[in-house]
């Protein structure tokens, strides 16, 4: 496998969040000569945009191309399977977020990147922002103390993804709003908090508005709703709470359709200073008090590039990595695995009734969960 300067990547999945990878990665110098998708005019257009090879099997193409590397934006399901296979060829991933849609699945992925001489990336492109970066380069400099809280809120008004997609069927993606937009709330409160130990989780899930047989959308997010088609077995909304080894605590509100205004804003709380900033922005409040002549509050406004564009250097990250043959310090495998236990700590805390043990989750597995659904 070559380590040159324009690796050859191939990806896996072909519809919009493909498509947006491969044309990061061939303006930062990558050569996207495959992809593969089950849909016939996904892999047609792929293959006339980027002059790549197409196939409709990823093992397929992991056999028949010389890959460096692979992205993965196929729905939840397929992540573990093309990961894995990908993996045990030393081939390196990009997967998109969630890591999986279960538990199980995303451990097997997980022990296949211990095994491999490749890595896995997981996708949580919101890190790369302009506000986390100086939140994390003020943080080291002591600007925050201790975290000891992050609340945080990733909620539409009216955004339930359309009934005939996949994002509403749990076969397909391990669960709704928390899975989908929940993963990027979490990890972001993890992420900002330095990753502390989650002890305990609770939380309750809600199918409000999903289950309805109408449902106001005066953006026409969802492109039309109609009760009779679709799968919609999954939650709209979730409230949860986080308790972690050393006190501190992760409070989030997450919502594809609430009745309350859209909310993508996160407050953190340190023993020294505090800040608020929101998932995928350029702009950093730093909180703080201070003595000096009087007392009074000192809060300082940052703003960063605003042409920063979070996928760009999230790609950017892979390709470095797929360059040196070393591993990303952003975005860890690991880290992916403890938001998807977090994930099903959820789900398992809303069915209980009672908060949830991180070290007690196992996961639904495949057998139980295809049992919920017959």
């Amino acid at each position: 496998m070559s380590t040159s300067d324009s690796p050859a990547v191939g990806i896996v999945g072909l519809g919009g969040m493909g498509t947006q990878h491969a044309s990061n990665l061939a303006a930062l110098g990558a050569d996207v000569v495959g992809g593969s998708d089950v849909v016939t005019e996904a892999r047609d257009e792929f293959a006339a945009a980027f002059d790549a090879v197409t196939f409709d099997d990823h093992a397929a193409m992991y056999d028949e191309l010389d890959l460096d590397a692979v992205v993965i934006t196929t729905p939840n399901a397929f992540h573990e399977p093309a990961a894995t296979a990908a993996l045990e060829r030393d081939i390196h991933v990009l997967c998109e977020k969630p890591l999986a849609d279960s538990l199980p699945a995303a451990e097997r992925i997980v022990a296949a990147d211990e095994a491999s001489d490749a890595f896995c990336m997981v996708g949580f492109s919101n890190r790369f922002a302009a506000a986390p970066s100086l939140f994390r380069a003020y943080q080291a400099d002591g600007e925050f103390g201790d975290v000891e809280a992050v609340e945080g809120a990733f909620v539409r008004r009216r955004g339930i993804p359309g009934l005939d997609s996949w994002f509403t069927n749990e076969d397909l993606s391990g669960g709704g709003a928390l899975i989908d937009i929940g993963v990027h709330a979490i990890d972001y409160a993890l992420y900002l908090a330095g990753f502390p130990d989650v002890v305990e989780v609770s939380g309750v899930t809600r199918d409000t508005f999903i289950s309805g047989e109408s449902y106001v959308d005066p953006d026409d997010f969802a492109g039309g709703w109609d009760a009779t088609e679709g799968e919609r077995d999954v939650e709209d909304s979730a409230t949860l709470l986080l308790r972690c080894a050393d006190d501190t605590t992760i409070s989030l509100e997450v919502a594809w359709a609430t009745n309350r205004e859209p909310d993508h804003e996160f407050h953190v709380r340190g023993t020294e200073g505090g800040a608020r900033l929101a998932i995928g922005g350029d702009e950093l409040e730093v909180l703080g008090s201070d003595d000096r002549a009087l007392d009074h509050h000192r809060d300082t406004a940052l703003s960063g590039d605003p042409d920063r564009d979070r996928y760009v250097e999230e790609a950017a990250a892979f390709l470095n990595g797929v360059r040196s043959g070393e591993r990303p310090a952003m975005n860890h495998v690991e880290e992916g695995l403890l938001v998807q236990r977090v994930i099903d700590a959820v789900y398992e805390s809303s069915e209980r009734g009672t908060s949830v043990r991180l070290d007690e989750v196992e996961g639904v597995s495949e057998d139980e969960r295809a049992a919920k659904l017959e």
